[in-house]
């Protein structure tokens, strides 16, 4: 990312600092990572529904080991402005406009939607204590982003050494043994916020840049090593970001190891992508259309897939037919955030509401 450090910290999170300029190479990137966050949830509860075989998928393996890191790293870098700029009390009522407000309305959505698909008054009161549930755990990406963002917000309000206590900051968090609710998903992306807030810093990061090609081919080898070697407990979901004994240690260093080996290099493919297919419309496309709508699009599909064990896959839904669907609403998904975004970005206060 320290090719971008100027034009990047005045991306999305600090237009009102006057930003003429948008770094869409960040959006096009911010695009990819959200139409693989669909198709991961697509190949969970779609393409393997009823099954856990997704755990060993390839497909499933190579999106899950750096889309959520490499989208947390980006949100630690473009809000780098933001937290440097703004005093605490300003920097943290904008970002919980722009993240919890949305948030509550979607999950107030699907939770209006449940209570009307209830019948017995068993279950509508099942669906009423299910909200905090819902509220904390659907989308449970954004408390990461929110709480990484008070934390440096609240870190680097120390002079002298605070990106130091920021780095500090990013292993104590991950290696803390709280396993509760969403904390080790907030454990396991804190660090690559904090990564994307130190990258945006001028503190040497471009003196890298004559060996980048070096890392590059390192971090590859890395990625491709990690990747034969992950299995199904290297998985934050499974393993909590928890050590225990020799092999939980090997499970959660090779799941660091392997994020940000695969992050970096994923992130210099985009890059790349970029550079040479920016003028052509797909590229734009998923600039544009996708990467400034990332927020409405991940509170959407998030939306769609909690109501996806409504469906039930059984045995006449074979492979194609569960391709074609997935595809079909993957799809949907996508031209429903575009539509909405259009509806909703000149209404002001409703813009904020639905994305």
């Amino acid at each position: 990312m320290h090719n971008h450090v100027t034009v990047g910290s005045k991306g999305s999170d600090s237009r009102q600092d006057g930003a003429k300029v948008r770094d869409v190479t960040f959006d096009f990137a911010k695009g990819v990572l959200i139409i693989l966050v669909i198709v991961g949830n697509l190949l969970q509860y779609v393409i393997y529904s009823g099954t856990e075989d997704y755990w060993l998928s390839p497909y499933f393996k190579a999106i899950y080991m750096f889309h959520m890191p490499l989208f947390m790293a980006i949100s630690g870098y473009l809000s780098s402005r933001a937290i440097l700029r703004k005093s605490f009390s300003q920097g943290v009522i904008d970002r919980a406009v722009q993240l919890v407000l949305p948030m509550f309305f979607w999950c107030a959505l699907i939770w209006l939607s449940k209570a009307a698909l209830m019948t017995s008054a068993d279950s509508l009161s099942g669906v009423m204590l299910d909200f905090f549930g819902e509220f904390i755990g659907t989308y449970w990406f954004l408390w990461a982003a929110f709480a990484s963002f008070c934390a440096i917000k609240l870190l680097t309000s120390f002079n002298g050494l605070s990106l130091w206590i920021v780095g500090a900051s990013a292993i104590a968090v991950a290696f803390a043994p709280v396993p509760w609710s969403i904390a080790p998903l907030v454990r396991y992306t804190y660090p690559f916020y904090c990564l994307g807030f130190l990258f945006a810093q001028p503190i040497g990061w471009q003196a890298a840049r004559r060996h980048k090609a070096v890392f590059v081919v390192f971090l590859s080898m890395v990625a491709f090593m990690c990747f034969l070697v992950w299995g199904r407990e290297t998985y934050v979901y499974n393993n909590l970001v928890l050590i225990y004994d020799g092999e939980s240690a090997r499970q959660v260093l090779l799941m660091f190891i392997g994020s940000v080996a695969t992050s970096a290099v994923a992130m210099q493919l985009m890059f790349l992508c970029w550079r040479v297919g920016h003028l052509t419309r797909v590229a734009r496309f998923i600039a544009v259309e996708l990467g400034q709508s990332t927020l409405l699009l991940y509170l959407l599909q998030g939306a769609v897939f909690r109501f996806m064990d409504l469906i039930g896959f059984g045995e006449l839904w074979d492979l194609p037919s569960r391709i074609g669907f997935a595809t079909l609403l993957g799809a949907a998904i996508v031209v429903s955030a575009i539509i909405i975004r259009r509806i909703a970005r000149d209404h002001g206060w409703l813009s904020r509401g639905y994305a």
